[in-house]
């Protein structure tokens, strides 16, 4: 086998029993045009991998956030199967050194185009599936992924912080507990900066600033959402503020 295969496997944890399903799985559409007897690509295996993927984060958030509602749930699960996140695993696992692409595709920088990488995955854990059972590819996957929290943490935070703080705060403070307020604007008019500072009640919890107020409020949402989860480690382990 290949030693870029080899390191590949090495990578992902995971021996394969059928090397030409590995293949396939890595195995872009254009590679045919070059070589048209080089076997299947992975657009079947691509659309089998996201089924298997959309069940197992299912099934791991559902036993992980046993109080959270439906709705909460579902986001969750696009946070983590959405093509951006997809297409960062793949990254992650080298995925792109060693795709199997025509030359063209290659030459107009197909190994680091977003679309490939996150079909190259889906096809991946698709692949792995056949090769074994779902509680093996499972378990492989969630490996990968690492601790749902803290991935969940990082990637909600910087989609929607706002979102992501009124969520936080919600459970115990309500739904009208947070309050954002500019507090100083500069600049001409055509190149305005906004100072926001967001409140808990008469509690300030960050500031940010920005050339809109959306986006400055944005910013101290996000540096709220820091303050509290360092207060939360604190509280919770009071030797780290020793």
């Amino acid at each position: 086998m290949p030693e870029k295969l080899k390191s590949l496997e090495s990578r992902l944890g995971y021996r394969f029993q059928s090397q030409a399903l590995l293949l396939e799985a890595l195995t872009h559409p254009s590679y045919l045009q070059d070589h048209p007897q080089a076997g299947p690509h992975n657009q079947r295996l691509e659309f089998l991998g996201d089924t298997v993927i959309q069940f197992i984060l299912t099934d791991a958030l559902f036993r992980k956030f046993t109080a959270e509602r439906e709705g909460v749930l579902s986001r969750r699960r696009a946070v983590l199967s959405n093509g951006g996140f997809l297409t960062l695993m793949a990254r992650d696992l080298g995925l792109d050194a060693a795709l199997r692409l025509s030359k063209s595709e290659s030459d107009t920088g197909g190994r680091a185009r977003a679309s490939t990488l996150e079909d190259a995955f889906e096809a991946l854990v698709g692949a792995i599936y056949l090769d074994s059972d779902l509680a093996t590819v499972r378990e492989r996957m969630l490996a990968w992924y690492g601790p749902l929290a803290g991935r969940l943490a990082l990637s909600e935070d910087a989609e929607n912080p706002k979102g992501r703080l009124q969520e936080l705060i919600q459970p115990e403070h309500g739904n009208a507990a947070l309050r954002y307020e500019v507090t100083a604007t500069s600049g001409p008019r055509h190149a305005r900066e906004y100072q926001v500072a967001v409140f808990l009640h008469d509690r300030e919890l960050g500031t940010g600033s920005g050339p809109s107020k959306k986006v400055a409020e944005e910013v101290a949402a996000q540096a709220a959402l820091t303050t509290l989860r360092v207060a939360s480690t604190k509280l919770q382990h009071p030797s780290a503020s020793e």
